[in-house]
């Protein structure tokens, strides 16, 4: 029950998150590493099960854990509990929340209006980016910059995959352009307050911040009409990856 499980799964599973983490300090790594691979578990354990009750069943294994872990009770071995509490310890019950906020996934249901999909990303996506942040030292007077931060980042990464979203029945009940464009203009806004207030948040915060490559240009084009996400996104390239990550590492710039 090693680091290197954790390390392995994000790098495969959560690549924009894994080319940050490797711009953190060696010391703030682990957490962040294990962190990002506990929210690949509960972000998959809803759909681990076509019985929604079943599913929330999984999905409680979590809680019950991050609960205990919380209270100070070492976790059973596991490939991401164990490197999990060596890196956070009895702070993993503050993660609880994390796992909370995916009990909507186990119903399998769309999502009626833009500002549910908001309320979504804010309680996923948005306490992830919290989680990580105050880790590496992001004070509590940034909390709403980086809640602005982690919508953006959140909606961006929400489109992107908004067609297989659809497909399994978890995206929009209505596949309404003018709903991605709303989306797309929220995040665009949100992203906006973030890079107006970065001066409240360390350097060192910068890997917990990243959005994720492409996301200015992509957000501009939904928002715009030209592209519709209910039908197809385009595709990062590795060389757009690999560039935005060299400008993240050089220049610690997180914000647009």
């Amino acid at each position: 029950m090693t680091l290197e499980t954790c390390i392995e799964a994000v790098r495969t599973q959560d690549p924009d998150r894994f080319g940050a983490v490797l711009i953190a300090p060696p010391s703030d790594r682990p957490a962040l590493i294990t962190l990002y691979a506990l929210n690949l578990e509960i972000a998959r354990a809803p759909f681990q099960s076509n019985e929604p009750m079943l599913a929330e069943m999984r999905l409680q294994w979590w809680v019950d854990r991050l609960a205990e872990m919380g209270q100070g009770v070492a976790p059973p071995l596991h490939d991401v509990l164990t490197p999990l509490w060596d890196a956070w310890g009895q702070n993993a019950g503050s993660l609880v929340e994390l796992a909370e906020a995916r009990r909507r996934d186990c119903a399998r249901e769309p999502f009626a209006d833009p500002q549910a999909v908001v309320d979504y990303i804010d309680a996923t996506a948005g306490l992830l980016m919290w989680l990580a942040a105050q880790r590496l030292g992001a004070p509590m007077n940034s909390h709403s910059v980086v809640a602005e931060q982690g919508r953006g980042a959140g909606i961006a990464k929400w489109l992107r995959a908004l067609p297989q979203l659809q497909a399994i029945g978890i995206g929009m009940a209505l596949s309404r352009p003018e709903d991605a464009a709303k989306l797309a203009k929220l995040a665009q806004e949100a992203l906006e307050y973030a890079a107006g207030q970065r001066k409240l948040l360390p350097k060192r915060a910068a890997a917990a911040l990243y959005p994720g490559p492409r996301v200015a240009p992509f957000l501009a084009q939904v928002a715009a009409g030209k592209i519709d996400p209910f039908k197809e996104t385009p595709a990062i390239t590795p060389f757009q990856r690999r560039a935005s990550f060299a400008r993240l590492a050089m220049t610690n710039r997180w914000w647009r």
